[in-house]
This record gives C-alpha cells, structure tokens and sequence, in this order.
C-alpha cells in the first residue's frame, strides 16, 4: 500500500537534494497530491531503494539494516524527556489505530453475521438469498484480504523510525520545512537548515524569535528572561531559542526575512578570536560575538569592520565579506589580502591585532545573496572573491534545494587558492558539486579562461550566477555570460 510523503521527507529517506526532486516535480516525473509524493512513486524511479524479501534496502538486507543503525548511531538522541514524549505521542497513535481497527473488524463482522440471517429468512427465494449471497462472498473475501500479510513499505517503516529521533518542522506562511535533531533547539535547527529566521540574542532575553505554535508539541530546553504575556501563552507562543520540537510533526508560524531589506542594521563589538595565515599573503581573521547579541545576517553579505586603537591612535576601518554561515552567527570569519592600499590589513599582517582584542562590526551590507528557488548555482572567485562564495555553498548545502553547484576559483597569485582542500572535500563527499581551480596572473584574462571552461562543460543557462572578485574579473565575466544568453536578472556580482 502506497503513503505519501512531503518532498522534503522524501529526500531525506532517499539520501538526494530537495532540489533533484523538485526538479523531477517540475518535469513531470513526479506527480504531487496535495503537495505530497507517494511511496509507489518514489520506488518506481530510485529502485534502488526497493527492498527485497530478506530486508534488503540497497543490496542485501544486512547492508542496508547496518547502514541504517549506524545513521541513527551516529546522531545525536533527543533527550530523555523529548525522547519519551515523541514515543507517547507514536503510542497514542498506534493505540488509536489499533481501536479503530478493532471497531471496523468488528463492525463487519456484525455485517456479515445479519447477511447470513436474511439468507436464512429469505429460504427458497432466490430472487431474495442470490444477491445477499453475493454480498456475503464479497464480504468474506474483502475481509481475508484485509487481514492477509502485505510486503512492507520499508520507506514507511524508515520514516515512522526518524519520528522518534528527529522531527518535522513545518513553517508558516512560507511552507519552508526543517528537522529538529538530537538536542538542538528549533532556532539552532532552522538556522542550520538555512532559513531566514527572526531572531536576536539567541539565549531568550530579547524574544525575537517568538514563533506560535499552530500543531503540535514543544518542550522548554532552558530557562528564558524574556517574559510571556498570559495572552501570548494562551495563543500559543514560545521563543524559538528556548524550546525544541516535543512531537514528531510541529508547524509554527514564524517571522522570516525574505532578501537583506528585512534584516536590520547592527552594530556588535566583537572579540578576536584568532588571526591565522592561510598563505604568505592572505590571513583568517576569527571574530567571536557575545553571547548576548549575535550577528544577523545572510551568507554572501559583508561588514565593515573597526578598529579604535590602531598604532596611530587614529580608528581604522574597512569592509569585507563575510566567509562564514549564518548557522553559526558567533563566529565571523573573514579572509583578509594584503593590500597596500588597505591600513586594517596592514595592521593585521604586522602583528598588531591579538586574540581577545575588541573590534567593531557594523552591518550586514550587500545583496550578493541566494534567491528563493531551485535552479542550479553557478559561482565563480578570483582569489579572495572565494570568501562570500563559501558562505554562499555552504547556505546552499544547508537548504539542499540547488540541483548543482559548480565553483570556477582563479588564483591571480600563487596562493591564491588558499582552501583547495576544502574545496576537493566539497567534490569528493556530494554528487552534486562540482569545482574547476584556475590559475592566472591577469583577472580579466583569468575571466576569458573561466568563461571558456564553461563554455566547454555546456552549462545550464536557466541557472544563478554569482560573481566575486576585483573588477576586471567580474566585468569580464558578466559581459561574457550576457553573451551566452544568461539574463541579467540571475547575475549577482561583488567587486572586491
């Protein structure tokens, strides 16, 4: 027997991107009811998710059964008291169903038992016992195949497994879907999963990350400073940051940022954290907010940072993009050149900013930010230019809604790529990630080369693109992609 299942179910059962399969929504190999995808569906297109009759999910049933286990293992259990009230709810159900079936299976047993009473009344009449006869043969074996043993949907099996350890979230009025892990909060899962949740401390002092809880549970995961009117309570309202999903389905209403108009200007003193060498001439600076006030922003944005005890005494200042993702909004990392025109990194590359020093944020700054959608993302960097670019795949890793993400990275200086290994570990560990590394002294030439590698691989002109580099780079390159057809209004650039 098919169940349905939310796309967003489904590729996580599945192990794919959201995004391959709405792009199979869209071509119409998968059919939707009521936004949901059946089982028999799903099967019919990744057979190797068919089980045989040992329990195989893959190639034999031991396989797939220890791959399973060691899913579950290596997640972190909700806590005790989630954990048993996540199974209360599952029991309450399966003792639900069990009594409705119970119900029905009498039910038609009382049927059938009156059909034979009439055939009896009925006698000789075969005008009367012929059709209750019938009726009782249809019965009897409509019963039997009720009771008979089907094969089972392991799918269904899989998912109502994941409703103890995980759970659900459903978000309105935007439709968007997350899972709440382990111990996570529902603001630590949302974030993680790339959406644009409202919040601001983080630690339930400034409550806003209120959220109304519309369908079912949620439990507190810590005390909270921020108080609840009785009207709110009776409404329904929780702060996100304090409390984590109790039953295995939860759909909230809830404030989110549609593009960098709603996220609110800030101002953060933040405390260095590390300055490490990436290369001789490029450096990791790892700012830490407080606990207390935390940086929102959206991957692919940039701050100015602000230094007020430089050497001269005079404040430096200068703006760089983010390398970070807004799921972890304490630790900003930015990947700073050495620049002769630049007195912050000057600063930096002569030693001078140690760890526990104080420096101003203010931002975030910039539209160089992912659109709503599923298309394939195309980014291309020139040497620093990979900073917003990372924080960019990484939002996108987090949504798993882009079928494809391919990265052109050009070095114009011999360490120019600075985080190849992070890069190989990209394309070695997804499917649909894919990276070309070039090299050459001449951003504009470097653009020529990039357009050239995409011109050769064929790509998708229905995709986004995001450009990220000096000038000469991102002119070159935009020029080129308007050449090839890629409308204007998929192109985002930052000149660095």
């Amino acid at each position: 027997m098919a169940h349905w299942l939310s796309i967003w179910r489904a590729a996580q059962l599945l192990g794919v991107p959201r995004g391959v399969l709405q792009q199979r929504v869209r071509a119409g190999e998968i059919e939707l009811s009521d936004g949901l995808v059946s089982t028999d569906t799903l099967l019919r297109l990744y057979p190797q998710a068919e089980l045989e009759s040992g329990g195989a999910f893959e190639r034999t049933a031991a396989l797939r059964e220890d791959a399973f286990a060691r899913r579950l293992r290596e997640r972190l259990l909700p806590s005790q008291e989630v954990l048993a009230q996540r199974l209360f709810r599952q029991g309450q159900e399966l003792a639900d169903t069990q009594r409705h079936l119970q119900r029905y299976h009498a039910l038609v047993l009382a049927l059938r038992d009156r059909i034979r009473a009439l055939r009896a009344q009925a006698g000789d009449d075969a005008g009367r016992a012929a059709p209750l006869q019938a009726l009782e043969r249809e019965l009897t074996e409509g019963l039997a195949r009720a009771l008979a043993t089907e094969s089972v949907d392991m799918l269904d099996v899989m998912d109502d497994v994941l409703k103890v350890v995980s759970a659900q979230v459903t978000l309105r009025p935007s439709g968007h879907q997350f899972t709440v892990e382990g111990r996570e909060t529902l603001l630590q899962s949302g974030l993680k999963a790339g959406l644009k949740l409202n919040y601001g401390c983080g630690n339930g002092s400034c409550g806003m990350c209120k959220v109304r809880v519309t369908a079912g549970e949620v439990a507190r995961t810590m005390p909270t400073d921020c108080p609840l009117t009785e009207a709110e309570r009776a409404q329904g309202i929780v702060l996100a940051c304090a409390h984590t999903a109790a039953s295995a389905e939860l759909t909230l209403e809830a404030l989110e940022a549609r593009g960098p108009g709603d996220i609110a200007p800030q101002e953060i003193v933040t405390s260095v954290r590390a300055v490490s060498p990436l290369a001789p001439d490029t450096l990791l600076l790892h700012l830490q907010t407080p606990r207390t006030h935390r940086l929102r922003f959206l991957a692919g944005q940039s701050v100015t940072l602000g230094l007020a005890q430089a050497a001269d005494g005079e404040d430096l200042h200068a703006t760089y993009p983010l390398a970070s993702c807004p799921c972890d909004d304490r630790n900003l990392h930015f990947y700073i050149p050495r620049r002769d025109d630049d007195a912050f990194a000057a600063h930096l590359f002569a030693g001078a900013l140690r760890p526990g020093a104080a420096v101003a944020v203010r931002g975030p700054l910039g539209d160089f930010v992912l659109d709503e959608g599923a298309r394939p993302l195309l980014l291309a960097a020139c040497d620093t230019g990979f900073a917003p670019v990372k924080s960019l795949i990484e939002h996108a890793m987090s949504l798993d809604a882009a079928p494809s993400i391919n990265l052109y990275w050009l070095a114009t200086r011999r360490d120019g790529h600075f985080m190849a290994r992070l890069v190989r570990s990209w394309t070695e560990a997804l499917d649909a990630f894919d990276a070309t590394l070039l090299d050459d002294p001449d951003p504009a030439q470097g653009a020529r080369a990039v357009a050239a590698a995409l011109r050769a691989e064929l790509f998708d002109l229905d995709c986004d693109c995001f450009l990220a580099g000096p000038p000469a780079f991102v002119a070159t390159l935009a020029e080129t992609l308007a050449r090839f057809g890629v409308p204007a209004r998929q192109v985002r650039s930052l000149v660095l």
